[in-house]
């Protein structure tokens, strides 16, 4: 990843860390059609201070870097708990709602130039309700009872627990057939020769959301939930 100074274009920022998009639409500086130009003088265009918005820039990579970082998956499960709620469920509260005006950006100026757009668009709305509503269930009934489990085992959380697996684990195989009709209607994400700038951000960040979304479903199909089932 480049060091991002003021003399990087508005457009490379975006390209290295695609979250950036979120900050430049809220300060109205075009890191689309008009994204090749630095920093410094977009901001000046827009009569900011260029170091104020750089800090920012700077956070929003700092954040998107802790973001990515791995973990080991060796936790105890109520620790992979945790882990799974602040890498993975934070980010895709965040994250789907922020990408959702850029799909419907881009499937209304570019749909029909690029028809698949739109079915692009009705799988991130369905990928998007789905995760959504899986991550709550998590969070609010699943979770807790694996706590519980693991503090007071009993047979009637154990056989709760077989239910509500089995569930989510079908819920995964869903989620994951979505995202890979995704990768295949959009040739793995690749954007088309002459995409804008929106196109391109929208791309990279369903490309991040796949690659999240699998190492996620993998530590809970592959690792919490195996785990629980050594013991209920």
């Amino acid at each position: 990843m480049m060091s991002l100074t003021i003399d990087t274009t508005v457009a490379n920022i975006v390209k290295d860390v695609p979250r950036t998009g979120d900050l430049f639409r809220e300060l109205r500086i075009d890191f689309c059609c008009g994204g090749k130009i630095p920093l410094h003088q977009a901001v000046k265009e827009r009569g900011l201070d260029v170091e104020e918005v750089l800090a920012q820039v700077l956070e929003v990579e700092k954040k998107q870097a802790q973001h990515d970082r791995k973990l080991p998956s060796s936790l105890e499960p109520v620790e992979l708990i945790a882990h799974i709620q602040e890498k993975y469920h934070v980010k895709l509260r965040e994250e789907l709602p922020a990408l959702t005006p850029y799909v419907t950006k881009l499937v209304k100026i570019h749909g029909e130039r690029y028809p698949h757009i739109i079915r692009v668009n009705e799988i991130f709305k369905h990928l998007k309700r789905e995760l959504l509503e899986h991550t709550d269930d998590e969070d609010n009934n699943v979770f807790p009872l694996i706590k519980e489990f693991f503090l007071n085992p009993s047979t009637d959380t154990a056989n709760l627990l077989k239910h509500h697996l089995t569930e989510l684990e079908d819920e995964h195989e869903n989620a994951g057939n979505l995202l890979k009709e995704l990768n295949e209607i959009t040739n793995s994400f690749q954007p088309p020769d002459g995409a804008c700038g929106t196109h391109r951000l929208v791309l990279k960040r369903l490309a991040d959301l796949e690659a999240d979304t699998f190492h996620h479903i993998h530590l809970e199909n592959n690792v919490l939930f195996d785990r629980v089932r050594q013991v209920i």
